[in-house]
């Protein structure tokens, strides 16, 4: 009958098996293409994915999270006192440096600002009378 296993057996925590280091050395003698760097690991890949992703698109990121920051708080600064369109506009201007979608809202904001100030202004003169 065999007799059970021990923990050791099963996880190799023996005292001799914990330090690697000879093992290793051994090894980098044999075939030197086996040591490997610690960042050519393949558990390191998503970072290194993520690294390269952000250094391409730094720009665009820091622009995103800068444009849609403004964004928000000129929203909240609708129901709080403080200037929220003025906030919204530059918001949407920011945005609009990197996205088209939000360039084309900016032209459609103006152009409907545009027309309420017409609006406003021809209240204002009908309102006045001519001087002579």
């Amino acid at each position: 009958m065999d007799e059970p296993f021990h923990r050791r057996d099963i996880w190799g925590d023996d005292p001799e098996e914990v330090d690697a280091s000879e093992t290793v050395a051994e090894l980098e003698v044999i075939e030197p293409e086996a040591a490997r760097r610690w960042h050519e690991h393949p558990a390191f890949a998503p970072l290194k994915a993520v690294a390269r992703f952000i250094q391409r698109s730094g720009k665009r990121i820091a622009v995103t999270i800068a444009g849609f920051g403004v964004l928000l708080a000129g929203i909240a600064l609708l129901v709080l006192p403080g200037p929220g369109w003025l906030l919204i506009f530059i918001g949407l201007t920011i945005l609009a440096t990197e996205y088209v979608w939000a360039q084309r809202l900016l032209n459609a904001a103006k152009r409907k600002a545009e027309q309420a100030k017409a609006a406003v202004l021809r209240k204002k003169d009908a309102g006045v009378p001519p001087s002579s």
